[in-house]
């Protein structure tokens, strides 16, 4: 370094200062701009030695760079100095700006403090301005763009030892250090901005990586699950619109994929579900219900619900699971009608008949007396076709049923047709029957038994019930009837089933003996069989023998 008392410095000096600056701030990485500041303070300003002192997240200082003495720089690069020991130091000497220089004089109270250092050696100053080899000089490094120690942030000290010269620094000499140290701290942050902007392009990459793999992985999971799944719309004008389906769901409810995308579940829902996807919640949501087919027919399917975001804060959306179980509900379906028809004629048995009849009941004395008349409708159908079939009412509804039910009433005992219409129960017992078990076989009986429940069933009108009770007798309920009414069925029914029947290669015939009841609310289900069957027993026993049944 030219000494100031020179009245100009060579352009050769200046050269060399800005190509040092421009080796700084065009270093590859953080390491290689520290490296090249430490050696930018030796060969372009001059001095011995030069040591890089970093601060670390936690306050401290590292010694992370250094140059002009390779015994030097093996010894205390990577120690560290506390924090504490740093401001002091920075506090102590004399301040030529933002320089500090602590003079031999006073530097001896730091020999014992954690700060790494390395003494240069030689022979004590001649002279008032010669450099002694215990004198320190730190130049201190502020955060870019904040000139002046009291106000930036530090993010690293140089320290720096015997100019070439021997002689301390003039003012060209301060000015240049403290400028330098300047442009360190710009290079410095740029480095570590640098390296920070690498470390998070790379996490970024790696976090690219890992959502396309998840977004792959996803895609194949969806595209390729064994049973539906969807993607719907949530929230907004469009909620519920169907985005995406894959192949299991196309297949399962006969639609193509563009198809799927012009609906929503509403749309395929049956009409007698639509309250049960509407109750379904978005998370976490089931539900067992029955989805449209393109060929318009329906597939009981079991729905699960969950919600996925496209993005921390980004659209929401609806991932809907769709299981095939037809198969499941048909067995069940099968076992309740086991459970509640006969499995010979395939009609009501006698516990289903005795649901039917109660359900058409109620007690007049309280309303609880009520509910417990009815709750045997509670999972059984409440309205019902000739063949047994019925319509399934939930609790609730069944509630309402009886919030508007209808009183039932008989018509008055007499000869006259009043005109009152009600609740016909027709017992009917066959006559002859156990004589073709007897000389024809049990094979013969059943035969006998299914045809005359398809003659019972085909004579009477959609939503009645034909019941079997048990053994050779059957119970038809027929409600809106007047007296006159229940007594024509009757003949109609008894004349359909004295017509022969081919049983076992033969023809064969049976009578039958009907006695009509009448159900009124008031009555148990029970009280209305017995009342009908007394009354078989009295037209039985009223018709001569010869007449009951034709062998």
């Amino acid at each position: 370094m030219e000494t100031e008392s020179e009245p100009y410095v060579r352009l050769a000096t200046l050269r060399q200062l800005h190509q040092v600056m421009a080796d700084m701030n065009t270093a590859r990485s953080l390491a290689d701009t520290l490296q090249t500041v430490a050696d930018g303070v030796v060969n372009g300003l001059g001095y011995e030695l030069a040591c890089v002192n970093l601060v670390r997240p936690d306050g401290d200082l590292v010694v992370a760079a250094f140059a002009g003495n390779p015994a030097a720089e093996a010894l205390i690069t990577g120690r560290v100095g506390s924090r504490e020991s740093w401001d002091r130091r920075l506090s102590m000497g004399e301040h030529w700006g933002d320089l500090v220089f602590i003079p031999h004089t006073e530097g001896w109270v730091l020999d014992d403090d954690d700060v790494p250092q390395w003494y240069t050696e030689g022979p004590a100053p001649r002279f008032e301005d010669e450099w002694h080899p215990a004198d320190r000089l730190f130049a201190p490094m502020y955060t870019p763009g904040v000139h002046g120690g009291a106000c930036g942030e530090l993010i690293g000290v140089l320290s720096v030892d015997r100019p070439r010269n021997g002689r301390l620094p003039g003012a060209w000499g301060r000015e240049a250090l403290q400028m330098y140290a300047f442009q360190a701290a710009i290079a410095i942050s740029n480095a570590r901005l640098r390296a920070n902007m690498q470390r998070a392009l790379v996490r970024l990459e790696r976090d690219q990586q890992a959502l396309r793999a998840s977004e792959e992985s996803f895609r194949q999971a969806f595209e390729y699950a064994p049973s539906g799944m969807a993607i719907a719309e949530m929230g907004g004008d469009q909620h519920g619109r169907i985005l995406r389906t894959n192949d299991a769901l196309c297949r399962l409810l006969g639609r193509p994929a563009s198809a799927m995308r012009r609906y929503s579940f509403s749309d395929l829902v049956h009409p007698e579900d639509i309250g049960t996807l509407l109750r379904t919640s978005a998370e976490g949501g089931r539900a067992e219900l029955r989805l449209a087919r393109r060929d318009g027919t329906y597939v009981w399917v079991s729905l699960r619900n969950s919600v996925v975001a496209d993005a921390a804060d980004g659209p929401r959306f609806l991932l809907t699971h769709v299981e095939d179980i037809e198969e499941r509900k048909r067995r069940e379906l099968q076992l309740a009608h086991r459970a509640s028809h006969d499995s010979l004629t395939g009609l009501p048995n006698s516990a289903e008949l005795r649901s039917r009849l109660s359900a058409r009941l109620c007690k007049r004395q309280a309303h609880a007396g009520a509910l417990e008349s009815t709750d045997a409708a509670y999972g059984h159908p409440a309205v019902f076709d000739a063949n047994g079939h019925g319509f399934d009412f939930p609790g609730s509804a069944a509630l309402d049923a009886y919030d508007h039910h209808v009183h039932t009433v008989a018509p008055e005992e007499s000869e006259r047709d009043d005109g009152t219409k009600g609740l016909a129960v027709l017992f009917c017992d066959l006559d002859g029957f156990k004589s073709i078990n007897d000389r024809f076989g049990h094979n013969a009986g059943d035969a006998v038994l299914i045809e005359v429940a398809r003659r019972l069933t085909r004579g009477v009108r959609d939503g009645d019930t034909v019941a079997r009770l048990g053994g050779d007798e059957f119970v038809i309920l027929a409600d809106g009837l007047g007296r006159a009414d229940a007594q024509d069925l009757a003949v109609r029914l008894r004349n359909e089933i004295i017509q022969p029947i081919r049983a076992e290669g033969r023809a064969v015939r049976v009578g039958a003996s009907f006695g009509i009841g009448w159900a009124h609310c008031g009555m148990t289900a029970d009280e209305v069989l017995k009342s009908a069957d007394e009354r078989m027993y009295v037209e039985k026993r009223s018709r001569p023998k010869q007449h009951r049944r034709a062998g």
